[in-house]
């Protein structure tokens, strides 16, 4: 019942979004083209006028073309456009700071000197402190090219300073959290931008046979945009496609249970990694950090939505079946929600699932009534067009 009144809700709502969308015209507006090829020069944007107008007609145009600096390569004038970020308009170009890192900074001495090296990989390890044995292990694959993360989801910070790498990892503390919370608010693109790859991984993995600068070299020479390493499968899995297979270094695709898949190059069959232990890009991670909602919690779902932020997806997302793992499935996080009515925490966790796949369901149907909607209009608007 809930599933129906879900789906109707869903479809009604869309076919009103919509049909509100303005329809096409009915009579076609030839003009000439000018156009915006916009390459970047510096602080500020040329725009070539080359196919079709700009929509802001207020753009200061450079009449003096008595050079040809000031041409494009078909002779036509330049716009040249202001490109600081928003919010930042009023300042010099050269004074903006658009993007930051992670590096610490010292207190004292000159700042020129405060780095003696930048990595250039990052991970980030949602713990708690019962785990510590384990992140121990697994942060010990990570070579000094990496920046160390942990989100600590039970508040304990202090206690880790007993591991040498601890005192220089950054720590960041709140309680009962999720690795996906800590990701769409510490981890924003800009922030991390120094960064070709970001691992954002569980504190339950087992890690004896994974090295992380091999496995880096394995994602570069197979273009990977989005990965993670393969599952030892004695230990059990939930999909095929994340199944280590030890004949191959990586693979892309994989066959599923007969009526899992639709189409053999989407998910669950491909462009498909788990949640668990992902691994992005810089370009694939400024995507989906855009894409992951605010009110994301534990991420179900997240896997099978990753596909949209890469392309083609069924070449650039992969599973590293030469540098492999061990999901333990330890729930520790579960033990971090609240007693309800005799019910374990554990319990009061879980309870938020079927609410999180009724609002995917809804979501992708209204999408769908948004569409078709859209397009009666459309099919509408032409017929009238070649009617009068």
């Amino acid at each position: 019942m809930r599933i129906f009144i879900t789906i109707s809700v869903g479809v009604i709502l869309g076919f009103f979004v919509g049909v509100s969308f303005p329809s096409l015209p009915t009579k076609l507006n030839v003009l000439p083209a000018f156009g915006c090829d916009i390459p970047m020069l510096g602080n500020e944007t040329i725009v070539d006028n080359k196919q079709q107008r700009s929509a802001n007609h207020s753009l200061p145009v450079n009449r003096d073309n008595s050079s040809n600096g000031n041409r494009t390569s078909d002779g036509l004038p330049k716009i040249w456009v202001p490109a600081n970020p928003k919010g930042a308009e009023r300042l010099p170009p050269d004074i903006i700071a658009s993007e930051s890192d992670l590096y610490p900074r010292r207190l004292w001495g000159k700042p020129s000197e405060d780095l003696t090296s930048k990595p250039k990989y990052l991970v980030t390890f949602t713990v708690g402190y019962d785990q510590r044995a384990n992140i121990d292990a697994a942060v010990k694959k990570f070579s000094d090219n990496f920046t160390i993360v942990l989100f600590h989801y039970d508040g304990r910070t202090n206690e880790w300073d007993e591991f040498e790498w601890s005192r220089r990892a950054i720590h960041v503390s709140v309680k009962k959290q999720t690795k996906w919370w800590y990701a769409k608010r510490f981890l924003h693109p800009d922030i991390i931008a120094p960064y070709d790859y970001i691992f954002i991984w569980d504190e339950d993995l087992g890690v004896e046979n994974f090295d992380a600068e091999e496995y880096i070299k394995i994602v570069k020479k197979h273009g990977l945009e989005i990965s993670q390493p393969g599952l030892d499968p004695s230990r059990g899995i939930t999909w095929q496609m994340t199944k280590r297979r030890p004949d191959v270094e990586a693979h892309l695709e994989t066959e599923e249970r007969p009526g899992w898949c639709s189409d053999p190059h989407l998910p669950p069959c491909a462009a498909f990694v788990e949640i668990m232990a992902p691994v992005f890009s810089r370009d694939a991670w400024r995507c989906v950090w855009h894409m992951i909602q605010n009110d994301l919690v534990h991420g179900w779902g997240l896997d099978l939505a990753l596909q949209k932020c890469v392309e083609p997806a069924n070449e650039k997302i992969g599973v590293v079946d030469a540098q492999w793992i061990v999901h333990q499935g330890v729930p520790s996080l579960g033990n971090q929600g609240q007693s309800e009515n005799g019910k374990s925490p554990w319990q009061g966790v879980f309870k938020a699932i079927p609410y999180l796949i009724n609002l995917d369901l809804f979501y992708n149907f209204c999408l769908l009534s948004i569409y078709l909607s859209m397009n009666v209009r459309m099919i509408i608007s032409v017929v009238e067009m070649y009617m009068y």
